[in-house]
């Protein structure tokens, strides 16, 4: 692609989040959300392969539906109330639509069905802005809305988020679906405590775009996509396997990783607000996600993959190219002493 272009795209891509960040009237939000999508199109269908543009076809027509259901809902609530403003969302119908459109914006459950069939089409760099600058601007709106939204739809979206990343992720193969699995379960961690602390759902939320990056940015610089291919990968670059293996227990949110803290935060929320069985049931979830987080780990570093190669010795890798990898890899594996400090600004 023309870096001209590419350069117009991602600053379409900033610009899109950035007007949602700064709008406090609807229509502007909308606006916003519109430019990310319009912007990031390009970007998935650069490959012009059959799947990729399945997949760009597939997240225009999910975008386009959300883009229209919120925008009908917002309508709606001026008709109805005579307000544009974001947080001023009174009528109980209409904060339902716009949370659902949102939901469908980044993949919560029951509106998921899209995400990780689109992820698996699209290269690794492109699922990284897919599963991480994307999910900013909505998010943003969600908490925003969130005071009024009713407490037990936030309830239900996070408790059926949170099984079904769990649940769905258990038979894949494909680390790009994984992935969407893990993004979803996530989605719904935040969702659930959402209404009880905003502050520690923002927390999760950087937590969770630093531990997916570390995981896309490693996979990438291995050039896996799928069990197989990441069972060859201990001999070309042990240290990037290692970093790998921890960056998905951390994702799966096994002390003494970044990902504990978290999910022992939102589980101890919930305690707090007299809620232990939906605290019970989103760590059984946990543990759904926990175990294809494992069977990663253990292809990884337990197995050792038939090398069949006949070609140029492919253990050495390109060194010349700047990455983030080593500072998020620090940042998603070493952030648990901060814990006291961390709860400490949230309260």
């Amino acid at each position: 692609m023309n870096p001209w272009i590419m350069f117009i795209l991602m600053a379409s891509l900033g610009l899109g989040t950035t007007i949602t960040f700064a709008s406090s009237h609807w229509l502007m939000a909308w606006m916003g959300l519109e430019i990310n999508t319009l912007a990031i199109i390009p970007l998935m269908a650069q490959q012009h392969h059959p799947r990729a543009v399945e997949a760009t076809t597939k997240y225009f027509l999910t975008q386009a539906a959300a883009a229209a259901l919120m925008l009908f809902a917002a309508t709606s609530n001026a008709w109805i109330l005579g307000e544009w403003h974001i947080q001023q969302i009174s009528y109980p119908l209409t904060a339902t639509m716009i949370m659902i459109s949102l939901g469908m914006k980044i993949g919560l459950a029951p509106t998921h069905l899209w995400l990780p069939e689109v992820l698996q089409g699209l290269d690794l760099t492109t699922g990284l802005i897919l599963s991480t600058w994307q999910k900013l601007a909505p998010m943003i709106l969600i908490y925003q809305l969130a005071p009024s939204v009713n407490t037990t739809v936030l309830l239900m979206i996070g408790l059926l988020s949170a099984l079904i990343g769990g649940w769905g992720g258990l038979n894949q193969t494909q680390l790009r679906k994984i992935l969407a699995y893990s993004s979803i379960a996530h989605m719904g961690w935040m969702l659930i405590v959402l209404k009880y602390s905003p502050n520690l759902m923002l927390l999760n939320l950087a937590i969770y775009i630093v531990m997916t990056s570390t995981a896309f940015l490693t996979l990438k610089t291995v050039s896996a996509t799928s069990i197989n291919a990441i069972t060859m990968v201990w001999a070309k670059a042990p240290t990037v396997t290692t970093i790998t293996m921890l960056t998905m227990l951390s994702l799966g949110g096994l002390p003494p990783l970044t990902g504990f803290m978290p999910k022992w935060m939102i589980l101890q929320e919930l305690t707090k607000q007299g809620l232990p069985m939906t605290a019970t049931i989103m760590a059984l979830a946990a543990l759904l996600s926990l175990f294809f987080y494992l069977r990663l780990c253990y292809s990884m570093t337990l197995t050792c993959g038939p090398n069949m190669i006949v070609n140029k010795s492919p253990w050495r890798f390109k060194t010349t190219v700047m990455t983030p990898l080593p500072l998020m890899a620090v940042t998603s594996l070493m952030l648990l002493p901060i814990t006291p400090s961390a709860m400490a600004l949230l309260t």
